[in-house]
């Protein structure tokens, strides 16, 4: 007797619709799993005599054959336990087929039949969706789910229940309600003495999602002023949230308590990352940071300290937002929208510039420290702002800042602004285009001539000149202006450190 069921295999934060087809027919006894299976799916086969042994089914005595259609797509993880049993439960007419056909199963078994939480079940979820289909998952899984809207999710305990609910013998367990979402703490802003630049930089940063590069001495506070942009980000909207929940639910990385991620991430990788640490890749491919700080905030300290070829990698994600990973045998698209915030020394002793401490480096060192940035790379990074050295007077006298709270405040008006500009979902200033340019940051005559002098005189490249508009138009949108003014303009223009020669 031939069966059929429906599952998932995942290809980059996607999932693919698989067909899996069960034939029992007479002959020597066997199990035979076809359709390029690889690793936890070729197992699978003796997690399924345990499990339905343990569940009280007799496991079938017969030659079994087992294909994965499309064929030539490659299958990896452990979901495809559940619909291997349910095709199984199918042909030994325990099921029936017609109700089985309505849902995509996605699950492991264990020994003793229980069925247990798989990684990537969000996209299988807004697969289900897509195709009109019901969704049969572990209750581990089912709060994850349920993030997606307007889709009917069963579930069960174990392989037993599974049955009884399908059969109409038994009511699924009952999916509880998220649990209300832990507010992150995040440092405060008004705990930092000083940087008032460095300050007014990361709240234009967070206002239009823009990059920005900290140049100062150890100590400075570079570090702190980066933590603390998170908290100046508004929370992720539903649409972000789905996206973002997708990357981490396909890495494995969502927890039981809370399975969606409704705060923006704030990742920092170490210096040693690996390249498909940072963009993504391995076997079977996973994304990188990158992507797990979609929609969030991308720290790299000691930034001159990451090896060449891994920063190079950054280039098109700066640009374009997404990452695509190509290997020999598949190409993998993964999101990377993020704001990228980076600390670095002056030169290699740290002082360069510094009022309290005389540097070490010879003129050509601090240029060869330099150079380890590369010039395209630079050109990336909207914002380049110097952090000194506070004083050590200060530290006791300078009355507090403003805090995270109200700075956070002004970033929301500006964004609810570029939401009714663009009129899109999270796009922001930085992500502007040209033809978003020309539209919307219009510059006067005065504007125009000014930008022209500077950029002749800085030398700017035609990136850095759409750069230095979209900082001006975020400058523009904090201060509640429609049109880009001459002040805004200058202010931005401050923005670009290594624009300008050393000596």
């Amino acid at each position: 007797m031939l069966a059929k069921t429906f599952s998932a295999s995942l290809w980059g934060v996607e999932a693919r619709l698989i067909e899996v087809e069960v034939d029992i027919s007479y002959g020597l006894p066997g199990f035979s799993l076809v359709g390029l299976p690889q690793g936890a799916v070729k197992e699978s086969k003796e997690r399924l005599r345990a499990a339905f042994k343990n569940a009280g089914f007799d496991f079938p005595d017969q030659k079994i054959t087992v294909n994965l259609a499309p064929a030539d797509l490659k299958k990896e993880g452990s979901g495809f336990d559940l619909p291997i049993a349910v095709g199984l439960l199918v042909t030994m007419r325990i099921l029936p087929q017609e109700r089985v056909s309505r849902f995509i199963f996605y699950g492991e078994l264990s020994l003793d039949g229980k069925l247990k939480g798989v990684r990537g079940i969000l996209p299988v979820a807004l697969l289900a969706k897509e195709r009109g289909l019901f969704l049969f998952c572990p209750f581990e899984n089912a709060k994850e789910a349920s993030l997606v809207k307007g889709l009917q999710i069963f579930t069960a305990e174990d392989l037993a229940q599974l049955v009884a609910i399908l059969r109409g013998e038994g009511k699924p367990p009952q999916i509880p309600e998220d649990a209300e979402p832990e507010t992150r703490e995040y440092p405060d802003l008004s705990e930092i003495i000083g940087q008032e630049q460095a300050k007014r930089a990361l709240e234009i940063s967070a206002a239009g999602g823009h990059n920005v590069l900290l140049v100062g001495p150890p100590g400075s506070g570079k570090s702190m002023l980066a933590k603390r942009l998170p908290g100046l980000l508004p929370p992720l909207s539903y649409e972000e949230a789905l996206e973002t929940t997708r990357i981490y639910s396909v890495a494995g990385l969502l927890s039981g308590e809370h399975p969606v991620l409704w705060e923006r991430p704030f990742r920092a990788p170490h210096h040693t990352v690996s390249d498909a640490g940072l963009i993504g890749g391995g076997n079977p491919p996973r994304p990188g940071e990158i992507s797990l700080a979609h929609r969030g905030v991308l720290f790299l300290d000691e930034l001159p300290e990451f090896r060449r070829n891994t920063l190079e990698a950054l280039r098109q994600p700066l640009e374009e937002g997404q990452i695509t990973v190509s290997r020999a045998n598949m190409t993998i698209t993964y999101p990377a929208k993020f704001t990228l915030i980076a600390a670095m020394n002056p030169c290699r002793c740290g002082h360069y510039g510094d009022k309290r401490k005389a540097c070490q480096c010879t003129p050509q060192e601090v240029r060869r420290y330099r150079q380890k940035i590369s010039g395209p790379l630079l050109d990336r990074i909207d914002i380049q702002i110097e952090v000194p050295a506070v004083e050590i007077k200060d530290l006791s006298q300078a009355p507090k800042g403003e805090s995270s709270k109200t700075v956070a405040e002004r970033v929301s008006k500006a964004r609810e602004i570029q939401k009714k500009r663009f009129k899109k979902e999270g796009f922001l200033n930085a992500h502007m285009g040209n033809r978003e340019i020309n539209s919307f940051c219009q510059l006067g005559p005065q504007e125009r001539a000014i930008l022209e002098k500077a950029a002749d005189k800085l030398n700017l490249s035609a990136r850095a000149w759409h750069r230095v508009i979209k900082i001006a138009r975020t400058i523009a949108d904090l201060e509640g202006e429609k049109n880009i003014r001459t002040p805004h303009l200058l202010e931005a223009l401050q923005y670009r450190l290594f624009d300008r020669p050393l000596w």
